[in-house]
C-alpha cells in the first residue's frame, strides 16, 4: 500500500515539476561550449608549439590569434564553428584546431563529445591520437589538390561515422579559416559574376526518361567489378559477400549498384518526381530556402546500410558543396514507395533528405553526392573507398538575376530569396493542390470516414449497444486494432500536441486552412475532435482513435489474459499523478510561443513518433522509453493516458464545454455502491460516484453496468422487485401469505448479490432511481 502524505500538495507537485523542467533546459543549454569557454584556461603552446600567449581580441568572428612575444603564429578556432560536425549523438563534437600563417596546421584537441564510443568497447585514445596526427598537416595544398573528397587514411573500425566526422570537420573548416584570412596563399573562391536563383514558377508534366535525359535526375551505375577494381591493394581476407574471391557468384546476381538522384524542391522535378500529394507534404515541411533531395537505388548494396537504425545517422552518403558538407539523420529522412514519374522503374529503395536548415546550400550551384562502400576485411577489420555523382540543376529552371540591384552576396540571402519566391508561388498554387490531395487520398479517406461514422453512431446509440456486453466488446476490440493497425501504422494519422500548438501559434501569425488540409487523414481526425468535444470530451479520441492510446489498451488486455498482476493505484496517489500531463502540457505551450523549435523538442515526452509514427526505428533512448511506458501499461492500465501525455491534456481542458450528460448513474453509485468506480480502467469514477469527463476515455464500461441485471446491484433489487410485482399480479387472494414467501425468497437473493458484486456495501435502499434527470429504467 502507498501512502500519500497529506500535506503533499497539488501546487507542490507543480513546483517540483517545474523545477525538474527548469534544471533539465538550463542543463541542455549550458551543455553546448563556445570557443572563449575552451580557451580560457588553455595551454597555446599545447595547440601551436612555441606560443606563449593568446591575442586579447574579441572572438565574434571566431578566431583567436596566437602569439609568442608580439610575433603572431597563427590562429586557434573550434570545427563545430566553421563546418558540421555532428555526429551519432546529435550533438558536435567539439575540437580545438591551430592553425598558422602558412596554412599549416599545428594541433587539434578534442574537447567536447556526446558520442557513443565508449559504448561499442572503443577506447577515446584512439580518437585522440587520430586527432593528433593532423599535425603538420598543409590545409593550403590540401585545398589546391584534387583530393578534397578523399577518405580519411586510418578510419578507426566501428567508429566510422565518428571518424569520418572529425575528418570532415577538421579540413573543412581549416579550408574555411585558411581562405577567409588568405592563410598559405588561399584566396575566396568564386567572384563577381552571374547569380542565378531558382525559377519557382515553372511547373508541368515530364516523365522518368525526360527528367533523365535533360539532367534533372543524374544517376552512378557500379558494377561488382568496379567494386573489386577500386579495392584492388587492400588485404583480400574477406570471404564475405562483396570479397575478392566470390566476384564470380555475385556478379550472376546483378549490379552492385544503380543509384539516382535529384534535387526535388526544384517545383518541375520535385512535382513529377513525388506526385502532388508527396509534394505538398515537403512543402509543409521545408522552411523558406530549404532544399530537399531524392535519392533511389536498385541493386545489392543499400545506400541506407543499418547504421540509421542503430544510431539515426546515414552513414554511407553525404552531400557536398564547396567546402560545406552535409551528412544526414533519421529526422531528415523520409522513406518512400515509389517514385510518381510516368515511365519510373521500381526501386528496392527510395528515400526523401531534407538539407538542414543551419547547413549553407545553394540549389543553383553544383553539389557532389558521395557513397561510402566498405569491405570487410576480416572479424573487426573493414576497408572503405568511395564513388560519387555530380549534379548540377538544369540552366533551364535557373534565372539570372540582376547583379547590380538584387544580387545576393552570399548564399543565405541568396536562399530567403527563393524561399520568398517560393512562398509566394505556393500560395497562388496551395487551393487547388490541397483538392487534388484530396483527390488522389478518396480510398483512405473513405475508410477513414466509415470509421469515423461507425463510432459516432456508436456513441449516440450506445444504450441499445451497452445492453449487449457481447457485441460491445467485440466492436470494440476490433476498432482498438483498426486504429493500431490502419490509423497508426499504415496511415501514420497519430495526432500530437505539436498539432495544437502549431494552430495556437498560427492565430498569431496570420492562421491559413489550407495549410492543415494539406494532410487529409489528420485534417478530418482534428474536425471529428473538434466535434466530440462538444458531445463526449476528450474520451472519442483518447479512448477510440489513438493509435498509441489503442496500443496499450490491447497490450493490457493481453497481459490480464497471461495473468500479469495489475496494480491498483490508490485514488489518493492517482488524483496527484494525473495533474502531470496538464502541467507537462502547460509548459509546452508557453515554451512553444517563445521557441518552437525547442517546443518541439520537449514535446518528445509523447512516444507516438517513435512507437507509431516511426515503428521503433529510432535512436535508442526513445526506443527504450516508449518501451519503458508500454511496459508501464501493461501493470497499470493506459498508464501514460492517466499521466502523461500532454495531448490528453489539451483536449480536457476545452472538453468541459460539452453540452450534454451521457453517461448515466444511479442515487446509489458511490454511496453504496462502488463497482464502476473498481472496474473503470483510467480511475476517472470518483469514490463519490461522479464521473470525471477530463479523465474519462468513454469505453462505456459503466454503462455496460449500468444495464448488466447480473452484476449491478441495483439492476439486482430491480429486477427482483419487477418479478415480485409479476408473481403479485398473477397470485390470487388466497395465495398472498404464499407470495410473500416468495417475495421474501427473491429478496435475500438481491442482497447477496448486492454484498457479493463488488461495490463494497449493502444496498439497504430499495428505491433507488435513475440520476439522468428522474428518468427511471423499465424493464
Amino acid at each position: 500500500m502507498v501512502v500519500v502524505s497529506g500535506s503533499f500538495s497539488l501546487s507542490g507537485l507543480r513546483l517540483l515539476l517545474l523545477a525538474v523542467i527548469g534544471w533539465g533546459l538550463a542543463f541542455t543549454s549550458s551543455f553546448a561550449g563556445t570557443l572563449d569557454d575552451y580557451v580560457v584556461s588553455l595551454d597555446a603552446g599545447s595547440i601551436m608549439p612555441g606560443a606563449d600567449h593568446i591575442g586579447e581580441e574579441q572572438t565574434t568572428d571566431h578566431l583567436v590569434p596566437v602569439y609568442s612575444g608580439s610575433n603572431q603564429l597563427g590562429y586557434i578556432f573550434l570545427n563545430s564553428d566553421w563546418a558540421n560536425s555532428v555526429g551519432y549523438s546529435g550533438k558536435p563534437i567539439d575540437i580545438l584546431v591551430g592553425i598558422s600563417m602558412q596554412g599549416v596546421i599545428t594541433g587539434a584537441r578534442l574537447v567536447a563529445h556526446k558520442e557513443p564510443i565508449v559504448l561499442v568497447g572503443i577506447p577515446e585514445s584512439k580518437i585522440t591520437d587520430y586527432i593528433a596526427g593532423y599535425t603538420g598537416f598543409n590545409i593550403a595544398e590540401y585545398a589546391r589538390s584534387e583530393e578534397l573528397d578523399a577518405l580519411p587514411d586510418d578510419i578507426v573500425s566501428g567508429a566510422t561515422v565518428t571518424i569520418m566526422v572529425i575528418d570532415d570537420s577538421i579540413r573543412r573548416s581549416a579550408i574555411k579559416v585558411a581562405r577567409t584570412l588568405g592563410l598559405g596563399g588561399l584566396a575566396q573562391p568564386g567572384g563577381k559574376g552571374d547569380k542565378f536563383a531558382v525559377d519557382m514558377s515553372q511547373d508541368g508534366q515530364a516523365s522518368w526518361d525526360e527528367l533523365l535525359g535533360d539532367g534533372s535526375v543524374r544517376r552512378l551505375s557500379l558494377s561488382h567489378g568496379d567494386v573489386a577494381q577500386a579495392f584492388e591493394g587492400t588485404d583480400d581476407r574477406g570471404q564475405g559477400k562483396g570479397s575478392g574471391n566470390d566476384q564470380a557468384r555475385i556478379a550472376a546476381d546483378g549490379p552492385f549498384i544503380d543509384l539516382y538522384t535529384a534535387l526535388v524542391s526544384i517545383p518541375m522535378i520535385g512535382h513529377n518526381l513525388l506526385g502532388d500529394a508527396e509534394y505538398a507534404n515537403l512543402q509543409k515541411v521545408l522552411k523558406p530556402g530549404q532544399q530537399a533531395l531524392l535519392v533511389a537505388a536498385n541493386g545489392e548494396y543499400s545506400f541506407k546500410g543499418s547504421g540509421y537504425v542503430r544510431g539515426g545517422v546515414f552513414d554511407r552518403i553525404q552531400v557536398i558543396q564547396g567546402d560545406n558538407s552535409v551528412r544526414f539523420r533519421d529526422k531528415h529522412h523520409k522513406r518512400l514507395g515509389e517514385i510518381a514519374a510516368e515511365g519510373a522503374p521500381r526501386f528496392r529503395e527510395v528515400a526523401l533528405f531534407v538539407i538542414p536548415e543551419e547547413v549553407p546550400f545553394d540549389p543553383t550551384v553544383p553539389w557532389h553526392l558521395q557513397l561510402l562502400v566498405q569491405r570487410q576485411l576480416g572479424a573487426l577489420e573493414k576497408a572503405f573507398t568511395t564513388f560519387g555523382v555530380d549534379y548540377a540543376p538544369p540552366v533551364k529552371y535557373l534565372r539570372k538575376i540582376d547583379v547590380a540591384t538584387a544580387a545576393p552576396d552570399n548564399v543565405s540571402e541568396k536562399a530567403n530569396e527563393v524561399g520568398a519566391q517560393k512562398s509566394g508561388t505556393d500560395t497562388q498554387n496551395r487551393d487547388a493542390l490541397w483538392k487534388r490531395i484530396w483527390t488522389n487520398r478518396i480510398v483512405d479517406i473513405v475508410i477513414l470516414s466509415c470509421a469515423i461514422l461507425l463510432l459516432t453512431g456508436l456513441f449516440f446509440f450506445q444504450d441499445w449497444f451497452v445492453r449487449r456486453r457481447k457485441l460491445t466488446q467485440r466492436i470494440r476490440t476490433g476498432f482498438l486494432i483498426f486504429t493500431v493497425v490502419w490509423i497508426g501504422y499504415y496511415a501514420n494519422a497519430q495526432l500530437s500536441v505539436v498539432n495544437v500548438l502549431t494552430v495556437a501559434n498560427s492565430f498569431g501569425s496570420g492562421f491559413d486552412w489550407s495549410y492543415f488540409l494539406m494532410d487529409p487523414l489528420i485534417f478530418m481526425l482534428w474536425f471529428a475532435v473538434a466535434a466530440s468535444l462538444i458531445f463526449w470530451g476528450r474520451g472519442a479520441y483518447c479512448g477510440w482513435l489513438c493509435p498509441f492510446g489503442a496500443l496499450q489498451e490491447l497490450l493490457n488486455k493481453l497481459a490480464k489474459q497471461l495473468r500479469i498482476p495489475q496494480i491498483a493505484v490508490p485514488f489518493g496517489l492517482h488524483q496527484r499523478l494525473w495533474p502531470i500531463k496538464y502541467i507537462a502540457f502547460l509548459v509546452l505551450f508557453g515554451i512553444s510561443f517563445h521557441a518552437f523549435d525547442q517546443a518541439e523538442h520537449l514535446a518528445e515526452i509523447e512516444p507516438f513518433k517513435t512507437a507509431i509514427i516511426l515503428s521503433f526505428m529510432r535512436d535508442w533512448p526513445f526506443v527504450l522509453f516508449a518501451v519503458l511506458l508500454l511496459v508501464a501499461g501493461l501493470f497499470i492500465e493506459r498508464f501514460y493516458c492517466r499521466y502523461l501525455c500532454p495531448l490528453g491534456a489539451a483536449l480536457a481542458i476545452p472538453g468541459r464545454i460539452r453540452v450534454n450528460d451521457w453517461l448515466k448513474r444511479y442515487r446509489d453509485c458511490g454511496s453504496p455502491c462502488h463497482r464502476c468506480a473498481n472496474e473503470c480502467m483510467v480511475q476517472a469514477i470518483h469514490p463519490d460516484g461522479h464521473i470525471d469527463p477530463n479523465e474519462c476515455l468513454y469505453c462505456l464500461h459503466c454503462q455496460e453496468l449500468y444495464y448488466d441485471d447480473q452484476n449491478c446491484p441495483v439492476m439486482i433489487q430491480k429486477l427482483a422487485r419487477f418479478e415480485r410485482r409479476m408473481a403479485l399480479q398473477s397470485g390470487s387472494k388466497t395465495s398472498r401469505p404464499q407470495t410473500k414467501t416468495e417475495t421474501t425468497s427473491h429478496s435475500k437473493p438481491s442482497s447477496a448479490s448486492c454484498g457479493s458484486g463488488g461495490c463494497g456495501a449493502s444496498c439497504s435502499n430499495p428505491k433507488s432511481s435513475d440520476g439522468n434527470n428522474g428518468a427511471s429504467n423499465q424493464l
